[in-house]
């Protein structure tokens, strides 16, 4: 068994894939706020294992726009590629005791033989071609002339949890999760277990983030589990998205939404951290001129369970009185 931290911590985990737009700031604003209400610690970490989609210098461009808006941190930047070998070793423990296979499925083959696509995202559960297929990783590679990618073996289980904002939540893990990838056949550790390892390292105990996420919940207790930490497990907090006025949730189609794009135009950081407030259901008398200025002003119990939709009286707002 694990010991649980005694101190409550928290992380912002921007991944350096892209700019920090008006949704990401506003998770960010209010994980920040419960923090220092609450006098937790907060950690800066940079997840950045999805290779292929980083852009270079986007870790200093999120740092430097969370700054912008007078959101700090205690502890950090601490970056995930440095501690592929620490995932690594998790994941080989976890198929020495046979809670984890390896999959020669590619994403085409899932998605045909899949038996239902996720409800959230139209994404497939895995059927489980591959579940008793190999006895091992050196198997899989011999016969396939390739590398494996590793999945976590599901069990036929309810899971339930309480969200501190969403409330009860229930999966079926067979039905709704199916068996899920903790590492790619390129080595690299997936986000649901990387997180997991990251956050029990890090002595992390409270978790905010978008509601696009919730079901990974499942998934990394089902890991908490497999490492004898379930006593670990962290408090999470999901938040509905923001999103643009088709309801599907902040990208290029709605306009340029990125922090660092109203900062080239001359925006305040006044300006966005009051939509922000507004989006928070945070009352104001000013336009608060930093994030600290909201400490103590923030509240769950109001936030709109509704997503929030940037209109284009956002937009305009924004741009009024620009320097």
């Amino acid at each position: 068994m694990s010991v649980r931290p005694t101190t409550r911590v928290t992380r912002l985990a921007p991944s350096p894939t892209g700019a920090l737009h008006l949704g990401n700031a506003r998770t960010f604003l209010a994980n920040y706020l419960l923090a220092r209400q609450a006098g937790w610690k907060i950690i800066l970490r940079i997840e950045d294992l999805d290779g292929p989609r980083i852009k270079p210098g986007a870790d200093r461009q999120a740092m430097n726009d969370l700054k912008w808006l007078g959101i700090s941190w205690d502890e950090g930047p601490i970056y995930q590629q440095p501690l592929i070998a620490k995932y690594q070793s998790v994941t080989n423990a976890l198929l020495e005791r046979n809670l984890a296979y390896p999959c020669l499925c590619t994403r085409r083959e899932v998605e045909s033989a899949a038996s239902a696509p996720h409800a959230e995202d139209g994404a497939n559960i895995y059927p489980g071609s591959c579940r008793d297929r190999f006895t091992s990783v050196g198997q899989a590679r011999h016969f396939a002339g390739r590398e494996p990618a590793i999945r976590f073996r599901v069990p036929d289980e309810i899971i339930t949890f309480h969200d501190q904002f969403a409330g009860e939540r229930r999966f079926s893990a067979a039905r709704d999760l199916g068996d899920f990838v903790i590492q790619k056949s390129d080595g690299t550790p997936a986000y649901q277990l990387a997180v997991v390892v990251d956050d029990l390292a890090q002595g992390v105990t409270e978790v905010i983030r978008g509601d696009d996420l919730i079901d990974s919940v499942p998934r990394q207790m089902l890991i908490y589990r497999a490492l004898a930490s379930q006593d670990r497990l962290p408090s999470y907090t999901h938040f509905p998205l923001v999103v643009g006025t088709d309801g599907r949730r902040l990208a290029k189609r709605h306009g340029d939404t990125r922090l660092s794009h109203y900062r080239a135009m001359g925006v305040e950081p006044s300006r966005i951290l009051s939509l922000l407030a507004r989006w928070l259901m945070i009352p104001t008398d000013r336009p608060p001129g930093c994030a600290d200025d909201l400490i103590g002003k923030f509240e769950l119990t109001r936030v709109s369970r509704d997503k929030i939709i940037f209109s284009a009286g956002a937009a305009d707002f924004l741009k009024e009185h620009t320097a």
